[in-house]
C-alpha cells in the first residue's frame, strides 16, 4: 500500500526538519518505503505506482507510543477484566496511540504479585486490532511517602531482594518498567537487580537530591516518571529530581502535557533544557474519555471535575493521574513552543526508544507500519495498526479511499 501524505513528520532521528510531502510505503505490516520532498505530481515517477491513498492536508506521523496509562474509557488496569483491557486496547487508536504500557500503582506486595500476574494473562489474549502492549509498568510501592501524591501511604514499603524478585517473577517477562524512589533504604541494590533483569527503571514520587538521583542513574536507572509531578523540585543550591533529570544525559522525563500538572511556560522549559529527552506521557486513569463523575485510582476513590480538560482529583483535591488523549498532549506541547516535529518525537521515537522498541515510533524502511493521519489542528483522523486501517473518525470524504 502506498500513502501519499500533505506532510509527513518521520520522527526517524534527532534532527527537526519542516514537514514535508511525501510518500510511505507499507508491505507486511512494515514500511518499506519513506520518499520525502516529493511533490503529489512526482509520486507516480518516485515510486513507478499510483497511491492507494492520498491525505490532501493534516500530518501523516508515527503510532504514538504511550509508557504510563493508569487506565482509560472507565476501567482501571488494576481491577479491570480481560473484556475491559481488550476495550481499551482497540479504542485507544482513536486518540493516536498504537503501543502503550499499562500501569500499577502502589498496592500491597503480595496484592501487586497477584495483578501482576493477572495482567500478563490479559495481555496475551488481547486482539490485534488494538494499540499493542509494550510491557506493564509498576509505579511504587517503592517510593517516598512525602511525594505520594495520590499513592495510599499505607503500602509505600522499602524494597527487598526478596519482593522485587517476586514482582518480577509474576509479570512472566512482561514487568518493563518500575517506578522508584532512590534515596528509600535498599533502592540502588533494587534498581541494579532490575535493570540486570532487563526492567527500565525510573525515578519517582521521591524526595532524593540531585546526587542520590545521579546515583540511580549509575546503578542502572534511565528515566524519570512524570518530570515536575511528585518529586523533589529545582532548586539553585539543590537542584533535586527535578535538576539532575534535566542535566543528567542518561535520564529521559516523562512530562504530562495537559497544562495542568505543569504549567505551559515550564513544559516549553523542559524541552528546551532537555532536548530529545522529553517522553509525552499521559498519565491517563479511568476517567479518560469519559463524563465527569466518580472513578478509581489504585483502589481509591477520584473525581472527574466538569470543567473541560481538567484531571482527575482525590477527596483532598491532589492530583490523580489525568483525563489526557495523546494526540491532545501533542497539541499542547506545540501550544507551549516546542516544534511540531520535537512534539511528534516526544510521542513517538523518544519513548519507543526508552522503552527498547527502535522499530516503533518512526517513519522509516523496516520499522512496523503503525500510522496516524493528524487533522491540521492534531486530532487523530485515521491510525494503522502494522498497515492495517483500524481507526478513522468518518469527518473527511477522503476517508472513504483508504483500505488496509
Amino acid at each position: 500500500m502506498l500513502i501519499a501524505a500533505a506532510q509527513l513528520i518521520t520522527a526517524a532521528d534527532e534532527t527537526d526538519p519542516v514537514p514535508t510531502e511525501g510518500l510511505v510505503e507499507l508491505t507486511d505490516g512494515l514500511i518499506t518505503r519513506v520518499v520525502p520532498g516529493s511533490p503529489s505530481t512526482d509520486v507516480r515517477a518516485a515510486t513507478g505506482a499510483r497511491p492507494d491513498v492520498v491525505l490532501p492536508d493534516g500530518y501523516l506521523v508515527p503510532g504514538f507510543v504511550d509508557v504510563q496509562v493508569n487506565g482509560y474509557f472507565g476501567a482501571e488496569f488494576q481491577t479491570a477484566d480481560a473484556a475491559s483491557w481488550a476495550d481499551v486496547a482497540c479504542r485507544l487508536p482513536a486518540t493516536g496511540t498504537t503501543a502503550f504500557v499499562p500501569t500499577l500503582i502502589t498496592a500491597p506486595i503480595d496484592s501487586l504479585i497477584a495483578e501482576l500476574s493477572t495482567a500478563a494473562g490479559f495481555v496475551g489474549a488481547l486482539p490485534d486490532t488494538g494499540a499493542r502492549v509494550l510491557g506493564l509498568h509498576v509505579e511504587g510501592p517503592f517510593i517516598s511517602p512525602d511525594r505520594r501524591g495520590a499513592h495510599n501511604p499505607a503500602w509505600i514499603t522499602d524494597p527487598t531482594p526478596a519482593a522485587v524478585a517476586a514482582l518480577i517473577e509474576a509479570g512472566g517477562g512482561l514487568l518493563r518498567l518500575l517506578t522508584i524512589a532512590p534515596e528509600r533504604l535498599g533502592a540502588l541494590a533494587a534498581i541494579e537487580q532490575l535493570a540486570a533483569a532487563g526492567v527500565l527503571v525510573s525515578v519517582g514520587h521521591s524526595d532524593a537530591t540531585a546526587e542520590q538521583v545521579g546515583a540511580a542513574a549509575s546503578a542502572g536507572a534511565r528515566m524519570v516518571t512524570h518530570l515536575f509531578n511528585a518529586q523533589r523540585p529545582l532548586g539553585h543550591r539543590e537542584p533535586g529530581v527535578v535538576g539532575q533529570a534535566l542535566v543528567d544525559a542518561r535520564l529521559t522525563s516523562g512530562l504530562i502535557v495537559d497544562l495542568y500538572h505543569v504549567a505551559a511556560p515550564v513544559c516549553g522549559l523542559a524541552f528546551r533544557a532537555a532536548p530529545g529527552r522529553i517522553a509525552l506521557v499521559t498519565d491517563a486513569a479511568a476517567p479518560a474519555g469519559m463524563p465527569p463523575g466518580e472513578y478509581f485510582l489504585g483502589g481509591e476513590p477520584i473525581t472527574l471535575p466538569p470543567a473541560l480538560g481538567s484531571p482527575p482529583v482525590r477527596s483532598d483535591g491532589t492530583l490523580a493521574g489525568s483525563a489526557l488523549r495523546m494526540d491532545l498532549a501533542v497539541a499542547n506541547a506545540v501550544r507551549c513552543g516546542v516544534s511540531l516535529a520535537a512534539a511528534v518525537a516526544a510521542a513517538t521515537r523518544i519513548p519507543a526508544n526508552l522503552i527498547g522498541k527502535p522499530n516503533l515510533g518512526r517513519l522509516a524502511p523496516g520499522a512496523t507500519a503503525d500510522l496516524v493521519w493528524l487533522s491540521p489542528d492534531l486530532r487523530t483522523r485515521a491510525t494503522w495498526l502494522d498497515g492495517r486501517l483500524v481507526y478513522t473518525d468518518g469527518a473527511d470524504a477522503t476517508l472513504a479511499l483508504l483500505r488496509a
